[in-house]
């Protein structure tokens, strides 16, 4: 027990000088690299760690030379630009003037509830609050608001068509039919649901729609029975 305990903390300290060397405190600051090399390293030290007939020096060469790989990795992430879009990846810009990305959501496995919930996290409710909306490379998200966001989230929009289906549970927590959206998108256009990209509705009766391939729309309608929230 006590050989296990001392191999234990010989590997915790030459882990946390190779993670201070890295540089990196947290997870999401890590470029996809890193963090396989992170992942790697926790892998390797736990080995030598629990198999006390697992020579120690085998446990520690194996972590200094994952650091090493990462010195070299982050040289040429550095130095090669050609290479940094292949090592690190490159900004996808899933927002911009015309609206939603629809390419570059796919391109990240990534659908339009996804899009919402990161611009809910940053302070967006609104789909048209902001005029450019990206994912960093690693994995950040980061928007820039329109100059009068503020005014533009009066009410909480919710989600009524979501790739070309409607959200069911939506439609019955504000207790309006798909026949009034469809008819309202018929008005706009709109010949058939599946080409819609998105559909959000908020309790002023503000609407955001946006068919795919196509430049979003700012519609205003009156609900049936004068209904908001």
């Amino acid at each position: 027990m006590v050989l296990v305990a001392l191999r234990t903390a010989i590997i915790f300290v030459v882990l946390l000088i190779i993670m201070r060397l890295m540089g990196k405190r947290q997870i999401g600051e890590m470029q996809p690299f890193e963090l396989v090399i992170t992942l790697l390293i926790a892998e390797l030290a736990c080995i030598p760690m629990a198999d006390a007939s697992i020579p120690l020096l085998y446990g520690i060469i194996s972590v200094v030379t994952i650091y090493v790989l990462h010195e070299i990795m982050t040289l040429l992430d550095l130095k090669l630009k050609p290479l940094k879009g292949l090592i690190s990846g490159k900004p996808s810009l899933v927002i911009n003037k015309n609206g939603i990305d629809d390419y570059e959501l796919k391109r990240n496995n990534l659908d339009v509830s996804d899009l919402i919930e990161s611009l809910r996290t940053a302070g967006y409710f609104s789909l048209d609050c902001v005029d450019y909306a990206l994912y960093e490379s690693n994995g950040q998200f980061s928007a820039l608001p329109k100059e009068d966001y503020e005014s533009s989230q009066t009410s909480l929009p919710l989600v009524i068509v979501d790739n070309g289906k409607f959200d069911k549970k939506n439609l019955a927590r504000i207790g309006i039919t798909e026949d009034f959206f469809l008819q309202l998108m018929q008005q706009n256009g709109v010949k058939s649901i599946k080409k819609v990209l998105v559909l959000t509705a908020d309790g002023n009766g503000k609407l955001y729609l946006q068919r795919k391939g196509e430049q979003y729309k700012i519609l205003h309608a009156d609900y049936p029975g004068g209904k908001t929230w």
